[in-house]
């Protein structure tokens, strides 16, 4: 495929993408008001003003993999093969369903958490590894079965909960996995890291979050709901996997929103909370709202940051991705401290 070819097929891809997800979007939108599927403002923690559409994540889940399906070809030009995507597709219809039957029956914690784990495993039983990771003081670190296991497991469950936990603001989770997406398309179509497959695969979910942002940007028409946040989160972890192990890259992307949901956990355990069933405003999103700056300046903070950090560690070697990393944590504890002082102050005055 010469020049010319790659680029209109590339184009044909984003575009076929972003159709589709706008598309299906309009789709979910008029289920969700039909089977009353609907976010409706009860608490002080909705921003939202009237009920919402909360059936995103199936025009996510339709566009994604129907556009997959109509490039199957270029799926299996690299490593992998039918069988890995088809138990990821497997897992993410897991997803798809818990997702919806927890938006419209609201299911216990311990029946939300099943649908994840489920669809992590399948994705391993599918075949999915890692091989080995970079050692950053040289070489690199051969991992067993089981270690490259676990590793994916709490990899995958995590982010399908970092953006479960970040859907709190308009765009904000579509948003942030759209740059995720870009950035790992950009590092699997340099020369060093060519991975066409991954590329393409890359490019669909580019196409399908910049779909839905037209119907999520503030004021967002319809939301994510539980399938959409915990589907974009379980793709963008798959494709941290399958691009050579990258986790790095991915991780300093979504650093932000990692160390907010790492916080959120230890707040709450300090509070006697059950992490995963007590919710609050305390996200870092929602003390920048706090703050007055309003939804789309907060999301826009959020994109900067994964773009920035995303895009130094496509340049970066393993040691350099490493001291970046614990330059971010070092920012989120700044910002940790700051809001506790401020908090103390309104005590005070109060």
């Amino acid at each position: 495929m010469n020049m010319n070819e790659l680029n209109i097929t590339l184009i044909l891809i984003f575009s076929g993408s972003f159709l589709f997800s706008v598309m299906f979007g309009f789709l979910s939108l008029y289920l969700s008001r039909k089977f009353n599927i609907l976010d409706c403002p009860k608490d002080d923690r909705r921003l939202h003003k009237k009920p919402t559409p909360l059936l995103g994540g199936l025009g996510i889940f339709l566009s994604f993999f129907l556009m997959l399906f109509l490039i199957s070809d270029k799926l299996v030009i690299g490593n992998l093969e039918y069988s890995h995507w088809l138990l990821f597709f497997l897992g993410a219809t897991l997803l798809l369903i818990g997702g919806v039957l927890d938006d419209k029956y609201n299911l216990k914690p311990i029946f939300q958490i099943i649908w994840p784990i489920l669809a992590v495993l399948l994705v391993i039983l599918g075949g999915i590894n890692i091989e080995k990771i970079t050692n950053p003081f040289g070489g690199y670190l051969i991992l067993t079965p089981i270690i490259s296991s676990i590793i994916i497991f709490l990899w995958i469950l995590g982010m399908t909960y970092t953006t479960k936990l970040l859907d709190g603001v308009d765009g904000l989770v579509s948003g942030v996995v759209l740059i995720g997406a870009c950035i790992i398309f950009l590092f699997t179509v340099t020369e060093k890291y060519y991975q066409p497959d991954i590329a393409y695969v890359s490019l669909v979910l580019v196409g399908v979050c910049a779909g839905f942002l037209v119907l999520n940007w503030h004021p967002a028409k319809i939301f994510l709901g539980e399938s959409g946040s915990l589907l974009l989160g379980y793709i963008l972890g798959v494709l941290a996997i399958i691009s050579g192990g990258k986790i790095a890259i991915a991780l300093l992307v979504m650093a932000l929103p990692l160390m907010d949901v790492v916080w959120t956990i230890i707040r709450r355990i300090r509070l006697g909370k059950n992490p995963f069933c007590f919710a609050d405003r305390k996200h870092l999103h929602h003390r920048l709202l706090d703050l007055g700056l309003g939804q789309r300046k907060t999301v826009l903070i959020y994109y900067f940051f994964a773009s920035f950090f995303g895009l130094l560690a496509i340049f970066m070697q393993s040691s350099g991705k490493i001291f970046t990393l614990l330059f971010l944590i070092f920012i989120m504890i700044f910002i940790v401290f700051g809001f506790n002082y401020l908090d103390r102050r309104h005590n005070i005055k109060q």
